[in-house]
């Protein structure tokens, strides 16, 4: 955590690069969170595997950990919007136990939790996958999963579910949670670069910054133009936290002439493709598109 902090640009306007846990975005299908005892918890690794897998907290928590940075990113949030945030997380890795209970090498998973959620997505997305009961340093929150929650790194922050209860390995697709309702979030992320930070110095110098994320493509580079998308210059990339999965910041100064001005924002992510253009929002399959924003010199 402190690395975190020493790798962070400190800049007005825009947060670190580790999210402290009361700031980190939730959301949920209930109203009123699960109140999961860990004494009583159990996960269980049940269907289309050879041997059927029942953990308890003590038999998790007992095993030798990791702690790995990761970023969510919500699949229904706006653009620019802040729904995307990076935690510490301590657990132990999923395959571990996918390979003790002999699963298939196709199809699909689907993760339930104790709030009667449940997404299904791809089983090669979770081989590389995480249980995770610590948090920044502390015992996982109730709002965000406690006893256990999972992470999967790259995806949309639907299939990372919290109250984990079962892994159900699945012999033919079905539809998950919010698939029933229209989204398809259960894939990887869209690349983006956050526009989130304005700072106008005394001589006249504008500074912009952000975050920028692609999952587990990683980042390249950002890019920002300051005539409306027709020329662009190469924004400063802050330091990379560890990890395949985790967010960057970039910042950008530049002094413009007195005026309006349009101000464009992409990312090319670390296999060489450009963010997309094109603008579509949140429904169904995240939003998408280069963040665009009116600068008065």
């Amino acid at each position: 955590m402190t690395e975190a902090d020493e790798r962070s640009f400190d800049i007005p306007g825009l947060s670190g690069l580790l999210t402290p846990t009361d700031s980190f975005y939730q959301v949920d299908i209930n109203s009123v969170n699960p109140n999961v005892s860990a004494n009583r918890w159990n996960l269980r690794v049940t269907g289309a595997v050879e041997n059927e897998i029942e953990l308890s907290y003590d038999d998790l928590t007992s095993m030798s950990v990791e702690h790995r940075f990761a970023t969510l990113r919500c699949v229904g949030e706006p653009l620019n919007g802040e729904k995307m945030d990076t935690a510490l997380w301590t657990g132990v890795p999923v395959n571990r136990f996918l390979k003790a209970a002999g699963t298939p090498d196709e199809c699909c998973v689907i993760l339930r939790a104790e709030d009667d959620y449940y997404e299904e997505f791809p089983l090669s997305a979770l081989r590389n996958g995480f249980l995770a009961f610590g948090m920044n340093g502390r015992l996982l929150p109730r709002k965000h999963g406690y006893p256990v929650r999972a992470l999967v790194p790259g995806h949309w922050g639907e299939i990372n579910v919290k109250w984990l209860s079962e892994i159900e390995v699945l012999e033919k697709p079905v539809e998950g949670f919010w698939e029933k309702k229209g989204w398809h979030g259960t894939g990887p992320v869209e690349t983006v670069a956050k526009l989130h930070a304005e700072n106008h110095g005394d001589d006249g110098t504008v500074q912009l910054a952000g975050h920028t994320y692609a999952g587990t493509r990683g980042i390249d580079r950002v890019e920002v133009s300051v005539d409306g998308g027709k020329s662009w210059q190469n924004a400063t990339l802050g330091p990379k936290l560890p990890g395949p999965d985790v967010w960057r910041q970039w910042r950008f100064e530049w002094k413009p002439r007195v005026g309006k001005k349009d101000v464009v924002v992409r990312a090319v992510d670390g296999e060489g493709r450009v963010q997309p253009e094109e603008f579509s929002g949140p429904f169904p399959s995240g939003s998408s598109g280069w963040v665009t924003q009116t600068i008065e010199g």
